[in-house]
């Protein structure tokens, strides 16, 4: 009996790690007990098929020590030649009754953030996130974000 609820459990883990065919790139990097303002997590991307469409996401994973209910991200693209593009973005993170949002059965949840889509790349670029939230009212930047315990980034390929 023990065989067999092994065997089980081997074959569900192995559907659930095979339905994920469109990612071509998925890392996460942990930013401690709280991230501060001047942390920058950054991402060397692989070399991709440059004749090919991707979509492109942040990971964020955070906990009920999040205070917020929106995240304020500068993300910056580096492309190969040392062009720079920055995006300043804001998502939900916490339903009005202050629920995150998010995947996940524990206090931690897995936000799989919208970043651009159809993207095409001719060499191998670096993503750089960083936080940029504040409090209502205030001009700086909160020091340490708490809450958030890791930064991911995601690139799919486009069907």
């Amino acid at each position: 009996m023990r065989i067999k609820n092994s065997g089980i459990l081997l074959l569900a883990a192995i559907l659930l790690f095979s339905c994920d065919k469109k990612r071509v790139f998925d890392e996460y990097k942990s930013v401690g007990s709280a991230w501060h303002k001047d942390s920058i997590i950054s991402f060397d991307l692989p070399a991709l098929d440059s004749t090919k469409k991707y979509n492109l996401f942040v990971n964020v994973r955070d906990n009920n020590n999040y205070p917020f209910n929106n995240l304020f991200l500068i993300v910056a693209i580096e492309t190969p030649s040392g062009f720079t593009k920055v995006d300043t973005l804001e998502y939900q993170m916490a339903a009005p009754d202050g629920t995150l949002l998010g995947n996940g059965f524990t206090d931690i949840k897995e936000s799989k953030l919208f970043y651009k889509e159809d993207v095409k790349f001719k060499g191998t670029y670096k993503v750089h996130i960083k936080q940029a939230v504040r409090q209502s009212g205030k001009i700086p930047g909160v020091e340490a974000l708490e809450g958030i315990t890791d930064v991911g980034f995601r690139i799919e390929q486009k069907d």
